[in-house]
């Protein structure tokens, strides 16, 4: 894989890489795989609320409903 980043950047990166005691390249496989991580854990939450929401419209249960006074008791 090639990737194209700043000067800049790539000078910050090697120091933040460092003071975590890794290398460049092991810092961006971190970053990746923690992105991929959160990537699948939302879309599998996301298909969990998909599935309990079609299992409710399916069941025939209707929306809670509250009146005005219930939402902003005081």
């Amino acid at each position: 894989m090639t990737i194209q980043l700043d000067e800049a950047v790539i000078r910050r990166a090697k120091i933040a890489a460092a003071r975590r005691h890794t290398s460049l390249s092991g810092l961006l496989a971190q970053q990746i795989t923690k992105i991929a991580d959160s990537d699948e854990r939302y879309e599998r939450a996301k298909q969990e609320a998909l599935a309990l929401m079609d299992e409710a419209a399916r069941s025939g249960e209707s929306a809670p409903s509250w009146t005005r006074e219930e939402l902003y008791d005081r």
